[in-house]
């Protein structure tokens, strides 16, 4: 039994002029212990996805969500606020994509850290203290006890993206989706993240949900990937098959765009049309160089979402 399995999870936005459908028909799964990597271009709908797991959209979007999301046996969209509240930072753990705007400017790092465990835990003042400073520890941050005391526009893109992976494992979560953990820190510090969340995966039997434009991170860390399209998941497979042999040609397209040796990355033409304008059969047909009749025609979900595969 899958620690997560998401079965046709759809999204969609309430507009004025028309609904939106964001995420459509999403499913996937993710073992205890291993990494799903969901990747895509900008605009594809993985960061929509992640959000619709726990019901994180914001209100404001008026969004509404159908299919099923278990947590083991408990699905997690039939949930009420408060019971989904429990869920969410405890047996999941969640890494937004923009650290510094996750963090709040006027509190130190320790206050938000000791706030996650007195809002969570019935600990002792001591038991947290203890706790935190145990967190900023096994995230790698050198003098811990002067950190805590720090505001996060003293800390470095990589030192906040540390204190946010310690917040988010502090409850000792069952999986923990990472959001673009890299794109906002310089490689040295994408290297050392990396790094670290595949060693306290390892070391918690945590499941990992990743979600990342970038295929360098994908065969670092993954063990099984799903790649998304115009709010579609178009492929699925593990990280091996798809990186000697991708299918879907958006997939082939992904990896013929990325800098390999001295050879010249190809840019995909067009781009990621917009979910208020989708194209009618195959998301991907206007800028597909292998496009016949039949991708005129809407494609059902498969593990390569193509007609050339039917």
């Amino acid at each position: 039994m899958p620690l997560l399995d998401v079965r046709d999870l759809t999204t969609v936005l309430f507009a004025r002029d028309k609904d939106i459908r964001v995420v459509d028909r999403l499913s996937f799964s993710i073992e205890k212990g291993k990494t799903l990597a969901i990747v895509g271009e900008s605009g594809c709908g993985k960061t929509m996805a992640a959000l619709s797991l726990l019901k994180l959209i914001p209100k404001e979007l008026n969004s509404q969500l159908a299919g099923n999301v278990f947590l083991e046996e408990t699905d997690l969209l039939a949930l009420s606020p408060h019971e989904l509240q429990k869920v969410r930072g405890g047996e999941i753990g969640f890494i937004f994509q923009n650290p510094k705007r996750a963090l709040n400017p006027v509190f130190s790092v320790g206050d938000q850290l000791r706030e996650v465990l007195h809002y969570r835990t019935k600990l002792s003042e001591g038991e947290i203290d203890a706790q935190v400073l145990e967190a900023l520890i096994k995230v790698g941050i050198a003098s811990p006890l002067e950190q805590l005391s720090a505001y996060p526009h003293q800390l470095s893109g990589g030192m906040i993206q540390r204190v946010m992976i310690a917040m988010a494992l502090l409850l000792k979560p069952k999986l923990l989706i990472a959001d673009e953990p890299t794109t906002a820190i310089d490689s040295t510090s994408q290297a050392s993240v990396l790094k670290l969340l595949k060693k306290l995966q390892e070391e918690e039997e945590m499941a990992l949900l990743l979600i990342t434009h970038d295929m360098g991170v994908v065969a670092e860390m993954a063990h099984d990937v799903m790649v998304m399209y115009a709010t579609e998941g178009i492929e699925k497979s593990k990280v091996i098959p798809l990186f000697k042999k991708p299918l879907h040609p958006y997939t082939e397209a992904l990896f013929q765009s990325r800098f390999v040796g001295k050879a010249l990355p190809s840019s995909i033409p067009g781009a990621v049309p917009s979910p208020k304008n989708l194209p009618t059969g195959c998301h991907f047909a206007p800028r597909c160089p292998k496009r016949f009749e039949l991708c005129d025609q809407e494609v059902e979900e498969a593990e390569v979402r193509c007609w050339l595969y039917d």
